[in-house]
């Protein structure tokens, strides 16, 4: 797969190559000689940026807009970079946001007790500081003018509280970070894509990623385009199998609010409708690669359950 692929209306998806390939992207947006990166990768995704407006023929001033959707740090972790290297961009990030991408130092001590310093280094790269004077804090329903284009940003809690997803009229196309799921295209079949909720840590709301689902398909959407990975149509179908997916995670930790443990039979659970699901979706790829495909989806998710229903027991 090209890392770099031109779509229609003005976007170009770039393979973020974080982790592996097709795992992670983010987006070109280009109107009138104006560019917007909808999503950021890591730092080590830069030269990847630079690369897509090479191919386009646009120059680094023209970028006027960096936008990671939440700041977990393969959505955003590059933002600073990218900011560094575009002089004339402005930040636009949930107000929750702001101050971890204006001084990531708690963002990158949280993440460094997770991954170990060297681990760190090799996914993410160093994460840069930005100027507080070139970040705009979006609001509910506020737009940006991307060379006449309106991009307007909704803001999604669900998958974590400070998450906005991008509304595009001109491609009527939602840029939807984590809010709309993960579809890996290894997964796709005949049916078409396949997609399942993340549920990471730490601020996942499952009651409220329903309503955010059913808002987001209130706009009617041609396409949806995802960080992990590419642009999807079939979206009403997708949005109840999100739907389902929520409401069996939500009821999957509650059931095990009693454990010790609870992340090990979560995990368990979800492995176990993961392959139910595939099956009858008409995969066919062996039982040991899947488990190899979604292992770091079946520990995160199953962690942030495990968060969620500690909190729910005000733990």
């Amino acid at each position: 797969m090209n890392p770099i692929e031109t779509l229609d209306h003005g976007i170009t998806r770039i393979d973020s190559g974080y982790v592996r390939p097709a795992l992670a992207a983010f987006y070109l947006v280009a109107e009138n000689g104006r560019v917007a990166f909808i999503d950021t990768g890591t730092s080590h995704s830069l030269p990847l940026a630079v690369a897509a407006l090479e191919q386009l023929g646009l120059e680094r001033d023209q970028v006027d807009y960096v936008m990671p959707t939440h700041v977990h740090l393969d959505h955003g972790g590059g933002a600073g970079a990218l900011m560094a290297a575009f002089p004339a961009a402005r930040l636009v990030v949930h107000p929750r946001g702001a101050s971890h991408l204006i001084d990531p130092a708690r963002l990158i001590a949280g993440s460094t007790v997770v991954y170990g310093e060297k681990e760190m280094a090799r996914l993410f790269g160093e994460v840069v500081p930005i100027p507080a004077e070139r970040v705009i804090e979006s609001m509910d329903g506020m737009e940006v003018d991307l060379g006449g284009r309106p991009l307007r940003l909704l803001h999604t809690p669900g998958h974590a509280l400070h998450h906005y997803c991008v509304w595009d009229v001109a491609s009527r196309g939602i840029f939807s970070g984590d809010t709309f799921g993960i579809s890996y295209r290894e997964l796709d079949t005949a049916r078409g894509p396949f997609l399942f909720a993340t549920t990471t840590p730490v601020q996942l709301d499952p009651d409220a990623w329903l309503a955010t689902v059913d808002r987001l398909m209130a706009l009617d959407p041609d396409a949806v385009y995802l960080t992990h990975f590419g642009r999807v149509g079939d979206l009403d179908r997708l949005a109840n199998d999100l739907r389902d997916d929520l409401v069996f995670d939500r009821d999957l930790a509650r059931a095990h609010r009693g454990d010790a443990e609870p992340a090990v039979a979560i995990r368990a659970g979800l492995q176990e409708r993961f392959l139910a699901r595939l099956e009858a979706h008409g995969c066919t790829l062996p039982r040991a690669e899947l488990l190899e495909l979604l292992a770091m989806d079946l520990d995160l998710n199953s962690q942030g359950l495990a968060v969620w229903l500690a909190r729910q027991q005000g733990r």
